[in-house]
């Protein structure tokens, strides 16, 4: 189960998770580290499209802990209902999601931990960090990191 921040703009308007840039990016990245997006669950900590609105454009806006923690018992059901073997948060905002509690991202990345239940839990960057990199060589840098970090989730479901 990958379990991302809130929907986009694109998510919003189709009604389906990871749908638009993001999601594309992470669908070559499940690839990438050797995993099946077919296989894969994936949802969102915030149910709703939070957003300020620019003329015509909507614009993202960060979920408070209030809204991720009101959305909590909707993940809950969620992670029940599909008894996932790892829960993967994409972002500090899913991650409070699943834990129920903020963690800093630089010190858990890439590690398998110990979520509610005993349940395992990875915890990496948002594919939308990668969108936001300027220059090439970093972006693709973050984005071997990334798949590095699913790997982790590949070799650990195997």
């Amino acid at each position: 189960m990958f379990v991302g921040e809130q929907p986009g703009n694109d998510e919003d308007l189709r009604g389906l998770p990871f749908v638009g840039p993001a999601g594309r990016v992470l669908d070559r990245a499940i690839a990438d580290a050797g995993l099946d997006r077919v296989l894969i669950f994936v949802t969102n900590a915030v149910k709703h499209f939070k957003f300020e609105q620019r003329g015509k454009r909507r614009l993202h806006k960060r979920p408070n802990a209030y809204e991720v923690d009101r959305c909590r018992w909707w993940l809950d059901q969620e992670r029940a209902i599909v008894d996932p073997d790892i829960v993967v948060a994409l972002g500090a905002t899913a991650a409070r999601g699943v834990l129920g509690r903020t963690v800093t991202i630089s010190e858990v990345r890439g590690k398998i931990i110990a979520g509610d239940n005993g349940s395992r839990v990875l915890v990496t960057i948002h594919p939308s960090y990668l969108l936001r990199i300027k220059e090439d060589a970093d972006r693709a840098n973050a984005y071997r990191a990334f798949v590095k970090d699913l790997r982790v989730c590949a070799e650990a479901l195997r």
